[in-house]
């Protein structure tokens, strides 16, 4: 199984919601913060078809504007969790 990318943007409630989720569980991740960084939004837009955080892309499936109620299920299902 390949490391998530967890794509946030700086100040964003739902991000650090999950960001903290990840700490708490200690699920390893890479983190893209987009905001101040176009490339990487580019990244992000390409990815999800959308320009809202976070998104995570896990294994070739994405993810897209999430809470923890949204992603849980989605790490269950990878056995993350």
């Amino acid at each position: 199984m390949t490391t998530p990318t967890l794509y946030v943007k700086s100040g964003c409630p739902w991000c650090e919601e999950v960001l903290g989720y990840f700490a708490v569980h200690d699920i390893s991740f890479l983190k893209v913060t987009v905001s101040g960084n176009p490339e990487a939004m580019q990244e992000m837009t390409e990815l999800s078809g959308q320009s809202k955080a976070p998104t995570m892309e896990w294994d070739g499936e994405v993810l897209a504007d999430f809470g923890v109620a949204e992603l849980i299920p989605f790490l269950e299902a990878r056995g993350a969790v």
